[in-house]
């Protein structure tokens, strides 16, 4: 029987999809794919009267059971974060590189199916409803700029060059029409559906430019030009992605050690690819070494593919049990336009869609491997799909809020993390390449929580530091450390430093939830001694479902076998 907290889980998940479509459609709620919702400031409006709503009936049903425990405090967390979010008015300010609302209604095309005319039919009704979403988002962006609540400049630059290369103001084909394409290109499409695609896609596309013409000239001229947010909006967003209330100067201090500490071991792993090499030199060797590099978006595509198959065959059944829908993972090629990293979306609720990585080229053909095998551990298995997909299979003891709207990246970045290094522990990075590429992924992770955190509170690099030591962190300071301390390619960088001034404490998700993680795997092992079951603590772990930090703690304090 379902408890008085799941019903209102239940509950909470039917009302939500239909106040908003695209959360419908990442969450895999079937009915919804053919709207998009009112982002204007009545339908945030509506939105967080439906977060009220939940909360005070939350606050008056029993808890019956540890399960509803878990979660109506999770419940209350999240809800109450949202409601916090609304009155500070970040859906006003909702102009970013990566995660915005705008970029959202694009992206959500993504996750629908294509396999028949009523399919693409539904498609070309929410291509349709483009203009009026994007119009909502653009009065909610005045509305900010009225009550003095704007992103900054160079967000504002960021997302209007995204909104162009949608609206068709590239060399790039334009979105909505390439995605047509796919239609026009089946052997038996109908004409009458196509035509009726086609004006859609440049409704869509029209929408797009609209929003690029916006951003770049009537928004850019009243966002602010200063990209730090402060002490008190950074300590809400922090509590937001993990879950937990940091000391944000420890967390600062403690990734300059760990950074120290993965370049330590990096040198190692650099003498053993060549003896002497520096990190350029064994990163040399590695991509022009034919073993490691592969030719071809599709060739590219096919190595992941591979890869994950591969992986969940020989971890399944070994270090973890993994359930038959689970087993299915695909390998995508992002469409351009989007942000440089690669990233995950998880299945529907009935699993008629899988989850899927996602890896945006960025216009390239040739893919040096050394970095890439510790990468599709993170996304893929036994990193996001094997977390989130989890959580989406347990009906039967999660709540339906936890399984389809339950992720935190502190806990879920932070567990993608903990993947690789797992892997890696586990044999499976033994390959000097690969492991310089876990820890190169390390390293950019460290590297983020110091200057995420040093350019939004402004404070000071160390002395200790050989790198422009006691000046102020910023952007133009933030750019040549991390290409240099990340060893990543300076474009994708770029783009990172971008996303962490527009999305102020994600970026430290990752290491400070690994940071949890890692110390809850330490506390089980010594409180347990040999008793202590690796797999059985990870399945147990994944069983929780998503939860912010603190509460992961309290409960894997519970582990006993």
């Amino acid at each position: 029987m379902v408890s008085g907290i799941f019903a209102i889980a239940d509950g909470y998940i039917d009302e939500l999809a239909a106040l908003d479509p695209i959360a419908a459609t990442g969450m895999g709620v079937a009915g919804h794919d053919d709207r998009l919702p009112d982002l204007s400031p009545d339908g945030a409006a509506a939105r967080d009267a439906l977060y009220a709503r939940t909360l005070a009936a939350l606050d008056a049903a029993p808890i019956e059971s540890d399960r509803d425990r878990v979660a109506t405090a999770f419940m209350q967390d999240r809800l109450g974060l949202s409601r916090e979010r609304h009155a500070a008015g970040d859906p006003l300010r909702d102009v970013r590189v990566l995660g915005s609302r705008m970029s959202s209604v694009r992206s959500t095309f993504d996750l629908m199916a294509y396999t028949n005319d009523d399919e693409w039919a539904t498609a070309a009704r929410r291509m349709r409803a483009v203009p009026a979403a994007l119009d909502g988002w653009i009065t909610s962006q005045r509305a900010g700029v009225a009550r003095g609540v704007v992103a900054a400049k160079r967000q504002a630059a960021g997302a209007a060059q995204q909104a162009s290369t949608w609206g068709g103001n590239t060399e790039t084909r334009p979105y909505f029409h390439a995605l047509v394409d796919r239609y026009e290109a089946t052997t038996d499409h109908n004409s009458a559906l196509l035509t009726d695609l086609r004006a859609a896609a440049m409704a869509a596309t029209e929408a797009y430019a609209r929003v690029a013409a916006f951003l770049s000239g009537e928004y850019h001229d009243a966002a602010t030009p200063r990209d730090p947010v402060g002490p008190e909006r950074y300590a809400r967003e922090a509590r937001g992605y993990l879950g937990m209330t940091i000391d944000p100067v420890e967390t600062y201090e403690w990734g300059w050690d760990e950074l120290a500490r993965i370049e330590a071991r990096a040198r190692a792993v650099c003498n053993d690819i060549s003896p002497g090499a520096t990190w350029a030199e064994a990163v040399d060797i590695l991509e022009h070494d034919p073993r490691y590099v592969i030719d071809g978006v599709d060739d590219f595509r096919a190595w992941n593919q591979d890869l994950i198959d591969r992986t969940i065959a020989a971890l399944d059944g070994v270090h973890f049990d993994i359930a038959d829908p689970l087993r299915t993972c695909e390998a995508m090629i992002a469409p351009p336009g989007g942000a440089a990293a690669m990233y995950y979306t998880g299945p529907s609720e009935d699993f008629s869609r899988p989850g899927r990585t996602w890896y945006p080229t960025l216009g390239k053909t040739r893919f040096p491997l050394w970095r890439e095998v510790s990468i599709c551990y993170h996304e893929g298995v036994p990193g996001h799909h094997l977390q989130v997909a989890q959580t989406v299979y347990l009906a039967e003891s999660l709540s339906r809020y936890q399984r389809l709207s339950g992720f935190i990246s502190g806990h879920g970045e932070g567990w993608a993390l903990y993947a690789e290094r797992l892997m890696g522990e586990l044999g499976y990075l033994d390959d000097p390449a690969w492991e310089l590429g876990m820890l190169a992924a390390q390293a950019m992770r460290a590297v983020r929580v110091i200057v995420d955190i040093g350019m939004h509170l402004e404070l000071p690099i160390p002395a200790h530091s050989d790198y422009h030591p006691g000046a102020t962190w910023n952007a133009e300071l933030a750019l040549p450390f991390v290409i240099e301390r990340s060893r990543f390619p300076a474009d994708f960088m770029a783009s990172e430093v971008d996303r962490y001034l527009g999305l102020p404490a994600h970026a430290i998700s990752y290491k400070v939830g690994e940071r949890v993680w890692l110390e809850c795997r330490a506390e089980a092992q010594q409180r347990l001694g040999a008793a202590f079951d690796l797999k059985a603590w990870h399945a147990y772990a994944l069983d929780l479902g998503g939860l912010g930090l603190d509460t992961l703690r309290t409960e894997l304090g519970r582990f006993t076998s």
